[in-house]
């Protein structure tokens, strides 16, 4: 009953924010996003006339140096000179997931489901790590959780990577959020990368569990018994969500949201938890929930998808920046990183 109180509850929430933002969009770079309150729906697409617009203000693109655009179009879209090639590279887009590093609450062996904790030391150390591993890998937009472990995992992880772009909330809850958090500047706009939030990548809930010391938890109530309450694909803890319940809603989300991005040619990356990343590999990989069961994760190891005419291919987590070729699972990804070289050196 409260796991669908929560539910019910977390929409109602993201219902009133777009119904407040009607019509709303922002632009970053080529990238637009709009609001689309009737269907909770957020789409980013290339802005066709190559505009910024912020509220009022429109600012024409400056063109870059040859270096930079470049760069640009190999990680995120075609030139202005399409060719027959051009658009099959741009149906050709690299899947990030990364679980969040260690948090304090991982550190005392506490359930945390949906309780909002932040990294420690551990947790950014290793969030630093996972964005050293993928330093070389295009990124477009970052999709997070609405927890902090998340989102700091996510922003931690792009101080790392040799674009040097900017990672930026788009705060959309409130007309003030989204006067105050103008950007006006079309270099500094060129240089972000739009990060969206959402509820439904949250960890799963675990109800009456959270808080509770996971060995206490078990001496208490038996191993086995917690055992089911956590490793079980339909069986949730007491007032909380199952995997199946995790599922149904992480999966939706990347569905309706994440792999149209992915279809546009974009670069995704999500900063998510363990239970809504099982969720989220169960689809790609197609495991059965026999499966997704004894799938395991570690905080701060991205995992690389290579999304392909229409397939997702898994290439395993990409090892550290020092092995030479160890980015060149496709032509794309080899270039892109050919041209980070020549421009940053």
């Amino acid at each position: 009953m409260s796991a669908q109180v929560f539910h019910q509850a977390m929409g109602t929430l993201q219902s009133n924010r777009l119904l407040n933002n009607s019509g709303t969009h922002h632009e970053l770079g080529n990238i637009r996003v709009k609001l689309i309150p009737k269907s909770f729906k957020l789409n980013i697409e290339l802005s066709r006339n190559r505009n910024f617009r912020f509220g009022k203000k429109n600012f024409s693109i400056i063109q870059a140096t040859a270096s930079q655009t470049s760069v640009i179009e190999s990680a995120s879209s075609p030139s202005n000179h399409d060719t027959s090639d051009s658009k099959k590279k741009s149906n050709e887009a690299a899947l990030i997931l990364v679980r969040h590093g260690e948090s304090l609450w991982n550190e005392k062996n506490l359930f945390t489901g949906c309780v909002d904790v932040p990294l420690t030391k551990k947790g950014v150390e290793e969030a630093i790590e996972a964005g050293k591993r993928i330093s070389n890998i295009p990124v477009d937009m970052i999709y997070t959780s609405a927890l902090i472990r998340a989102q700091m995992t996510a922003m931690l992880a792009m101080t790392q990577h040799r674009r040097r772009k900017v990672p930026i909330i788009m705060h959309n809850e409130s007309e003030q959020a989204r006067t105050w958090s103008q950007i006006f500047s079309e270099d500094t706009m060129k240089q972000s990368i739009p990060v969206v939030t959402a509820w439904q990548l949250n960890e799963r809930m675990y109800g009456e569990l959270q808080g509770l010391n996971k060995q206490e938890t078990a001496d208490r109530y038996g191993k086995e018994q917690v055992h089911v309450w956590r490793r079980s694909y339909d069986i949730p803890p007491p007032n909380g969500e199952s995997l199946e319940m995790c599922a149904e809603r992480a999966v939706a989300y990347f569905k309706d949201q994440i792999e149209p991005q992915l279809q546009s040619g974009k670069n995704v990356m999500i900063a998510a938890h363990g239970n809504s990343l099982r969720s989220i590999i169960m689809y790609l990989d197609k495991l059965t929930s026999q499966e997704v069961i004894s799938l395991e994760l570690s905080t701060g190891i991205p995992m690389l998808y290579i999304f392909k005419e229409g397939k997702f291919i898994r290439r395993g987590s990409p090892a550290g920046p020092a092995e030479a070729g160890v980015y060149a699972y496709t032509r794309r990804l080899a270039q892109y990183r050919q041209k980070l070289d020549e421009m940053l050196h």
